[in-house]
């Protein structure tokens, strides 16, 4: 009623109803209005099936845009988080083969904790390499955020061809009280850009997961099995005395050992033979060193051999884990003399060449260079196939039976 009375005060003319509303009932004087004109239907119609996806295809990306920008505005992940920065400092020697890791301090951390701050330390991974001696640390800091630790780890039998290969992982960490480590955040630094001799200074941004495309490459290139690089490395020195017929063995230290017992570690020591067998004065063993994947031992040896017949001569070098019982488990071993090849055969010759002088020289351990009673054992056919997985019984006949069939570990009597 309202609206009807407010039409017949409106001076001026007016128009019918039906054209000013639907909604107003019709009157029977008026003819009923024609049907409205449906314009972009008909353009709808016109342009057929195919403008229609378009257009439902541009309505689609106006969608999934507004989703992204809405993504990112909501974004609430922990990649977004500021995590902190680690100073650091690398240097590597050649002459030692040492790579000197030099962490400096943090700064900004992530806190972790319940009272805003965490108790962070470093981790080192030499990579690639899955060894636990592949591993160092700092030590851990309470309650800060910005920890200083100023504390030098080194890695020892650091080669200039691993320096062309390897890449540093740092990852910062966080000590739980219940013994939880919570991860922080990381850097990675190939270590081909470190210059001989030359320490260089790093300051970097943590990340959530530090990305290495040159890393990732090698793997892809390389493409072999790394059970060599990870049975560990050797620093042997030879000294050969002209005046005294003698041959000094000096074994210096251990690097990157493989891991033989279930808490992570070893109990190695190293056995040493000079080949062709001279009975008992042809055989020594070091002392055993207690859970320790980088053992460092500094005992020398010494063989009574004419200069002649040294050459004719061909030592191994063996490192075992020591288990209680009658059996431990070989890691690996090296060969020196005359049918080496590579490194190894280059340290004999110039033992040979430069007499009265001491020549040190790090060798990988491999699993294929094992003492000959070992071989023997085995036999050619097992020998072929041996995998580091196959057993050395006692020297009986029927132990070495044993041996060549019983796909388990090999172990060391003596």
């Amino acid at each position: 009623m309202q609206e009807h009375f407010a039409i017949n005060v409106c001076p001026g003319p007016i128009l019918p109803i039906p054209q000013i509303s639907d909604f107003f009932p019709r009157f029977r004087d008026f003819p009923s209005p024609p049907p409205p004109q449906r314009e972009k239907q008909a353009e709808r119609d016109r342009d057929g099936e195919g403008g229609e996806r378009d257009r439902e295809g541009e309505r689609d990306r106006e969608e999934v845009e507004e989703g992204q920008k809405q993504e990112v505005v909501d974004s609430d992940d922990d990649d977004d988080t500021y995590l902190g920065t680690l100073e650091f400092s690398l240097l590597f020697d050649p002459e030692s083969n040492c790579l000197h890791c030099t962490i400096h301090k943090a700064k900004g951390l992530k806190a972790m904790d319940s009272n805003g701050l965490a108790d962070p330390y470093v981790k080192l991974h030499l990579l690639p390499g899955a060894s636990k001696a592949n591993k160092l640390r700092t030590k851990t800091l309470k309650n800060t955020l910005n920890p200083v630790w100023n504390e030098t780890l080194i890695y020892h039998g650091i080669t200039a061809a691993d320096m062309t290969t390897k890449t540093l992982r740092l990852c910062v960490c966080d000590m739980d009280r219940l013994g939880r480590n919570e991860f922080i955040g990381e850097v990675m630094v190939a270590l081909k850009r470190l210059r001989a001799g030359e320490s260089k200074r790093y300051n970097m941004g943590l990340e959530r997961q530090a990305q290495n495309r040159e890393l990732n490459n090698l793997n892809q290139e390389q493409g072999t099995p790394m059970a060599e690089e990870e049975r560990g490395r050797i620093l042997v020195s030879l000294l050969y005395t002209q005046e005294k017929q003698t041959l000094t063995v000096g074994i210096v230290r251990c690097a990157h050992l493989a891991a033989m017992d279930s808490n992570g570690y070893s109990d190695p020591f190293v056995k040493i033979i000079l080949q062709p067998d001279m009975g008992k004065k042809s055989k020594y063993k070091t002392t055993v060193k207690k859970k320790t994947l980088n053992p460092e031992f500094n005992e020398e040896f010494v063989y009574e051999v004419p200069h002649d017949q040294l050459a004719k001569k061909t030592l191994e070098i063996s490192v075992w884990d020591y288990d209680l019982g009658m059996s431990n488990d070989f890691i690996g071993g090296v060969e020196l003399g005359i049918n080496a090849k590579g490194e190894r055969l280059k340290h004999w010759f110039e033992c040979l060449k430069h007499t009265g002088k001491k020549v040190e020289y790090w060798h990988t351990l491999t699993q294929q260079c094992a003492p000959s009673k070992i071989k023997a054992a085995l036999g050619g056919r097992c020998w072929a196939a041996w995998d580091g997985d196959v057993s050395v019984f006692a020297r009986s006949a029927a132990a070495d039976a044993r041996a060549r069939s019983l796909p388990v570990r090999v172990y060391d009597t003596d």
